[in-house]
């Protein structure tokens, strides 16, 4: 994870990109280049006991409509026919499912998804976002498919935050847990 822990106004900043309190919170797993959480890592078991399979979740609004554009294009598809075809492309993404299992159970093993990662990994393509937030959290080269979603994307820190959110001050800057 290329985030860290969260500094103060990170949860207000996920609760504003959200539009609700993030469940399952463990910490910024990515920064925008603007200076919020663009992914956050999730608990693989919540608070209720749910199981959440996406270990990385993009929170930036900007990102999200962006990458919704690109799944709306057909992409996933094309994607996925690829991975078919391509075998060397299938290995890369099939080492991509492990790597996230791996960051995953450094939070804790959870029966009900051992060997399921997210997106649609290893054997098709379900969801850009979880790729994408994977790619921008592992770095450049660890999900190719995220990284090529990655690259369809315009700058969308831009324009400046998705969102602004004042830091707490005092002791109390974290506020209280997810």
């Amino acid at each position: 994870m290329t985030g860290g822990d969260l500094e103060a106004g990170d949860l207000a900043a996920v609760e504003a990109q959200l539009g609700r309190s993030p469940r399952g919170l463990l910490a910024v797993a990515h920064r925008c280049p603007c200076g919020n959480p663009d992914v956050v890592a999730t608990s693989p078991r919540l608070s209720d006991g749910t199981p959440f399979p996406t270990f990385y979740y993009l929170t930036c609004p900007r990102a999200a409509s962006m990458i919704g554009t690109l799944e709306a294009s057909g992409l996933m598809r094309e994607m996925t026919e690829r991975l078919s075809e391509d075998q060397e492309l299938a290995a890369r993404y099939r080492r991509a499912h492990v790597s996230f299992l791996e960051d995953r159970a450094g939070h804790g093993e959870v029966d009900e998804i051992a060997d399921v990662s997210a997106g649609g990994m290893p054997d098709r393509v379900k969801c850009l976002h979880v790729l994408a937030a994977h790619a921008l959290a592992a770095g450049v080269g660890v999900n190719p498919l995220g990284d090529e979603t990655l690259e369809l994307l315009p700058n969308w820190w831009a324009e400046g935050p998705c969102v602004r959110v004042e830091a707490p001050s005092g002791d109390d800057a974290r506020g209280p847990g997810p």
